[in-house]
């Protein structure tokens, strides 16, 4: 979800290019910094959160602009750290409660706004062990419970990706996981194909493109109909 289309994986810096899908709108686009400031939105998303890795291209730009017109003003609220894993998100986690107080800074700060949803894209690290296989379903449900306790949102619409790689022998299920989780207002869209960078991990700058896309026609489709 942090996004790294662009991104050399030896020398781990982005290469600068911004499609067309992903750019800024200064009147429509905006995100929440590092320290919970609203400023317009630009590639890339997650240059200040998590910064273990270099970001690049994601999803959240194209999926804005994607949604604009029929939404209005938006506002991105980046959270994502690249590689953790589900348990990672625990409630009383670090990532957790961050995610928690930046979905209620927002709230708070923008100027009448409200929470309309959540992009979930997770769970390459999930494929790693049939150990975390097994606790997958019930971590990202239980998640999802605690996300809409916390913030009182109790039919908070979910955006799921299921995710386009990982280790071969357990992709697959995790995957399945994804696609089979039935809850209420939980829509799970398929990344699978999209085409991946040079890592063989993580999608192209166009992958994240198209992606992004996908996951607006999901939540006009669900969401806003």
């Amino acid at each position: 979800m942090a996004g790294r289309g662009g991104v050399n994986k030896h020398k781990q810096q982005w290469n600068g290019v911004v499609p067309l899908e992903c750019s800024f709108d200064t009147s429509k686009i905006f995100r929440l910094s590092s320290h919970l400031q609203w400023e317009v939105a630009r590639e890339p998303i997650h240059h200040d959160i998590g910064t273990n890795k270099t970001s690049g291209v994601g999803l959240a730009m194209s999926f804005a602009n994607a949604v604009k017109e029929r939404v209005g003003v938006i506002g991105l609220v980046p959270c994502a750290v690249g590689g953790s894993a589900i348990k990672d998100w625990a409630r009383g986690t670090e990532l957790y409660e961050s995610m928690v107080q930046r979905a209620k800074a927002a709230a708070a700060h923008g100027g009448g706004g409200e929470i309309k949803a959540v992009l979930w894209y997770q769970g390459e690290s999930e494929t790693r062990s049939q150990e975390r296989v097994d606790c997958y379903k019930e971590n990202v449900e239980t998640l999802i419970h605690n996300v809409r306790e916390d913030l009182d949102l109790p039919s908070l619409p979910i955006v799921m990706v299921a995710i386009a790689s990982g280790d071969e022998k357990n992709v697959e299920k995790i995957r399945e996981i994804q696609k089979g989780i039935n809850l209420p207002n939980v829509v799970c869209v398929d990344s699978k194909g999209l085409q991946l960078a040079e890592d063989n991990l993580h999608l192209t700058t166009e992958a994240q493109v198209h992606l992004g896309r996908i996951v607006a026609e999901a939540y006009l489709t669900h969401f806003l109909n």
